[in-house]
């Protein structure tokens, strides 16, 4: 079982890939993804490299006129394919491998992070009716859960 740090790691490769697919970052976040979770064997690496094409020719089609709520969904549900795929990974490691792994992933997804904001720019004038979560930093994790886990 992971702790709460590898599982928000796992969020965030997750959340990364679905948001660095089809921009400038996609082909480096996607070749040393491959690489990581591939653990450096071709064939592996092959394959991931393959569920990472797939998952950014599903995100393109979710772009290009895709269902009303924006893809939304879709999002979420690649995101959390990945995590899942990340996770399998963790737990098969032994502890000092998945700290290196984790190790990795922690600089891939500091190198693919867009540039931040610039100063005062933030979020403003919104509503929402429901639970909500915004996070803000420069770069640290936050995993927040609306159910009712103990």
């Amino acid at each position: 079982m992971l702790d709460e740090a590898m599982v928000a790691l796992a969020a965030s490769v997750g959340s990364g890939v679905v948001q660095a697919a089809g921009t400038d970052a996609w082909t480096a976040l996607r070749d040393r993804l491959a690489r990581v979770l591939g653990r450096r064997d071709a064939h592996h690496e092959g394959v991931q490299l393959e569920h990472l094409d797939r998952t950014a020719a599903e995100l393109a089609a979710v772009g290009d006129g895709g269902p009303p709520d924006g893809g939304s969904a879709e999002r979420a549900r690649l995101g959390t394919v990945w995590r899942t795929r990340v996770e399998v990974l963790l737990e098969q490691l032994d502890p000092a491998e998945r700290a290196v792994v984790a190790a990795e992933l922690r600089t891939l997804l500091g190198e693919a992070a867009p540039a931040a904001p610039a100063a005062g720019a933030g979020v403003a004038h919104n509503v929402f009716h429901g639970p909500a979560a915004i996070v803000s930093g420069d770069g640290n994790v936050q995993v927040n859960r609306f159910d009712a886990r103990p």
